[in-house]
Formats: structure tokens, sequence, C-alpha cells
């Protein structure tokens, strides 16, 4: 097995901070509703064909307003029904862990991302950790970072 991540669009967001209010309401109306949901789910129309690479340790990186910016651990892949009908569902961990930011072209549905490619976890050594993901993404369009 060869670990793979996914990347996917976060459509309607315009922060991590938006992407983890979202998540937290997805749950909360799962258990309003009587429904099992303990970890945050993406619904997404297409299966990917290498599901033991991607759950080999794979995460899904988060593409908000054209920066990878965040990033889940997979945790698990199986259909789910949500408002689209019945679905491809990648259940994360609801740990949301900052990347570097890298800059990526809209496209349609989620790719796979190799290990080598991916962005690193956004920590001390890198810097910036501190500063708000506005200026970050300033840093990012400027070709700064």
């Amino acid at each position: 097995l060869m670990t793979l991540h996914i990347v996917k669009l976060c459509v309607g967001a315009d922060s991590v901070e938006d992407l983890a209010e979202w998540q937290i309401g997805q749950i909360k109306r799962a258990k309003k509703e009587k429904r099992k949901l303990v970890h945050p789910v993406c619904g997404t129309r297409m299966w990917p064909k290498r599901v033991e690479d991607v759950l080999a340790g794979g995460s899904l990186y988060w593409v908000i307003k054209g920066v990878v910016t965040v990033r889940q651990r997979i945790l698990a892949i199986d259909d789910v029904t949500d408002d689209h009908g019945q679905r491809c569902g990648i259940y994360l961990d609801a740990h949301l862990h900052r990347t570097v930011p890298q800059p990526r072209r809209a496209f349609q549905g989620w790719r796979y991302l190799d290990v080598k490619d991916a962005p690193a976890d956004l920590g001390e050594a890198q810097g910036g950790a501190d500063l708000p993901e506005h200026l970050r993404r300033q840093l990012v369009e400027l070709g700064a970072w």
C-alpha cells in the first residue's frame, strides 16, 4: 500500500473557521435527527478507485478560496445519503490541521494528491502559524510564501 491523499474544493467556506462551524453543525443536525454521526463527513459523487491507499494514512486537503489551507485525516470511506442522494462518504477526523498555504486552481470533484506533493502542516518551523488566515492568503497571492 502507498499512502495517497485527496484534495477537494471547500465550496461555500471563506475560512478554516467557516469549515469548522459547518462540520460542527453537521454533527449537531445528525444528533437532532437521531442519526449516528460522530465525525464530519464529506459527500462526493465519485468513489476513489484506490480506497486502500487513501485509507493507509491519507488526509483530505481542503482548498479554501483557491489555496490549500487545512487537512483532515480520512478515517473511513462508505456509502452515505445526503441532500444529493446516495453518494461516497469520506469520514474525517474532527481535528483540522492547518497547512502551509499552497495555491490550487479550481477543479471539479476531487483529485488524488501524492504524499510528496502535499503541503506540510503549518508549524513553528515554517513560521506564520500565528498570522491570521487572510494575511497568509495575501502572502500566497503576492507570491511571498
